[in-house]
């Protein structure tokens, strides 16, 4: 696997819930890791959504192999937050994991 095609750091985080001293409930997201990955392929479309219209970037991001992602996770790309849509590792050599993202429509 090239190390040089790995140029883009990411952001990996789950929601952790919790409650705050007072007692009140916390739904936070938390790093997990700040993996190194490598932007295979993007494409976008535009729709409408909330009677405004609204752009969507999907992106395959390549990083190394590790079992513990989920599409529950996010991912922090480019200083925005994105939605995991699926998680597709290489079961068969174990060198990396596609993570494929929406940039721009984030669920939060």
């Amino acid at each position: 696997m090239a190390r040089g095609k790995f140029n883009r750091r990411i952001e990996l985080q789950r929601r952790q819930g919790g409650r705050t001293p007072s007692g009140q409930p916390i739904d936070e997201w938390v790093e997990v890791a700040k993996p190194w990955a490598q932007v295979l392929t993007q494409n976008g479309k535009e729709f409408i959504a909330a009677d405004r219209e609204t752009a969507e970037r999907r992106v395959s991001l390549r990083i190394r192999y590790r079992t513990d992602v989920t599409a529950a996770w996010r991912v922090i790309y480019g200083g925005q937050p994105c939605d995991i849509h699926a998680v597709l590792p290489d079961e068969r050599r174990r060198e990396h994991v596609d993570l494929v993202v929406s940039v721009g429509a984030s669920k939060g």
